[in-house]
């Protein structure tokens, strides 16, 4: 009898071992990271996993919230005033006073990772969209003026990610589709946390 108890604990501590190494392995894909530029405009927390659990590579998400800034003019327009010397009326353009206003940016997007299976180095390409929480004009040039609350992106990273979890960090371009749909390409620099 004791033989039978000892080898039941000794098949469940096993059995429990197995779950730990495999609930590590299930748990390794993920990463919470902050990014400065890219998909999330100036800056964005983020959480990025992939599809198949126990997987560090092949189809995968990301989602994050984060903070853009705008510049615009208060009080612009035409403003009348008459020449102290002649009392003529004259006028010009006034920008008024400048001033910037935040807002929110909800980057989503699918990512694809590359690489060599348990080696830290990793190469993402993806595209999603980015919500913004106010509609405003983002990266339009040439007189294509056009607000929104939406814009597109693509990203193409390197990805420093240890097998085992921990400290990670990327960079990469990221090209941002603005409101009037001007491309401009971004660079992109996060560092996280895999676990």
């Amino acid at each position: 009898m004791k033989k039978v108890i000892l080898i039941s604990m000794a098949v469940l501590f096993s059995l429990a071992g197995i779950q730990t190494v495999q609930a590590q392995e299930a748990l390794r894909n993920k990463q919470i990271y902050v990014e400065g530029g890219g998909a999330g405009v100036a800056l964005s927390f983020n959480f990025d996993s992939r599809f198949k659990s126990g997987e560090a590579l092949g189809f995968g998400y990301r989602a994050g919230l984060g903070l853009g800034a705008y510049s615009y003019y208060d009080g612009s327009g035409y403003q009348w005033y008459t020449n102290e010397e002649t009392g003529e009326p004259y006028s010009y353009y006034s920008f008024g006073t400048e001033r910037t206003r935040a807002y929110f940016t909800i980057p989503l997007g699918l990512n694809y990772i590359f690489g060599k299976k348990n080696s830290p180095h990793t190469f993402e390409v993806g595209a999603g969209a980015t919500i913004l929480t106010r509609k405003v004009d983002v990266l339009s040039y040439d007189g294509h003026y056009k607000e929104g609350y939406l814009i597109g992106h693509l990203s193409f990273m390197y990805r420093r990610v240890p097998v085992d979890g921990g400290f990670t960090w990327r960079i990469g371009v990221t090209p941002i589709i603005g409101t009037a749909g001007d491309i401009v390409p971004m660079l992109a620099v996060g560092i996280g946390y895999a676990f």
